[in-house]
Order: C-alpha cells, then structure tokens, then sequence
C-alpha cells in the first residue's frame, strides 16, 4: 500500500522496480517492454503513482565530493517540538540534503548537510540551531550507499519452519 492505502499491482511494483534502478535512462517504453504493457500505460501509471504520493520525485544520487563539496555530515539533533513545519524549514536552508524526523527518542532529527570547509558547516549549523534545533552531535560520514528496494509490494520475510 502506498502513501494513501492506494494497492500496487504487479504492474505498479515493476515500474517502481525500474525506476528505482535507473530513473533517468529508462524510457516509458523500455519500462513497458519489461513490465509487458505499452509505454502508453506505462506514462499512465506513473501519472497515477505520482498523484497519489507513491513517487515523489525523481533525485539524483550525487557524489558531493567530486561536486567539490570535501564535508557531509550527520547532525544529530533534537527538537523540543517536531513538526512536519520544521522538517521543510531545515531543508530551506543552504546545505541542507536531507532530513530525517524520528519518531521516537529524545534525539529525533538526523540532518545531513554538505558543505565545502568547516565555516560553512558551521554556519549550516547556526541556521539549524536557529530553526529551534540543538545540534547533540555532528559527525562525518565517510561513505553512503543506497540501493533499490526490490520488494515493493510484496509480503515480508517468511516463517520458514
């Protein structure tokens, strides 16, 4: 089920598969020839999936370093009162990447930021701490892997006694 209990198909989960291994180089009509439809339906349910919330967007994964920004770094904050206001207020500010809202823990943000020496890391985090945040920790994140997740829609792990 997606954002809005909307239920994906196996034509849905094939075209979020494909997506979710190359966005930009896949065509609607090679993404339909994997999924077995036309590339007609194919621009159709992306419609539909991006209506509903599914898809959200389509980002690039940066490399930041060759981008020739030398620090990304992991705030660790806390806020006294999260709120998805907040969430959109953090990513307003020059150099920040991604927010995360915790739903648990006194630390309950994770804010990755991205700057190009340690002057303009210090100012992104003035700007967060300006935003109601107090910054517990800040570390530097050496190395960041993403890969699709292959299972949309289907069932989790199972018992196999």
């Amino acid at each position: 089920m997606g954002e809005d209990g909307i239920a994906l198909d196996d034509i849905d989960q094939g075209i979020l598969q494909q997506l979710q291994h190359d966005a930009r180089n896949n065509t609607t009509r090679e993404i339909g020839e994997s999924v077995g439809v036309s590339a007609g339906t194919v621009r159709n349910r992306l419609e539909k999936l991006e209506e509903s919330g599914v898809i959200r967007g389509y980002i690039p994964t940066i490399d930041y370093e060759a981008a020739g920004y030398q620090l990304v770094m992991l705030f660790t904050c806390t806020a006294s009162e999260p709120t998805n206001f907040l969430t959109r207020e953090l990513l307003e500010i020059h150099g920040v990447v991604s927010v995360r809202k915790l739903l648990a823990g006194e630390e309950n943000y994770h804010v990755t930021v991205v700057g190009s020496d340690t002057d303009e890391i210090d100012t992104i985090a003035t700007a967060v701490r300006d935003c109601g945040l107090e910054v517990v920790r800040a570390d530097v994140i050496d190395e960041q892997h993403q890969q699709p997740f292959t299972h949309v829609g289907k069932e989790g792990p199972q018992d196999n006694r």
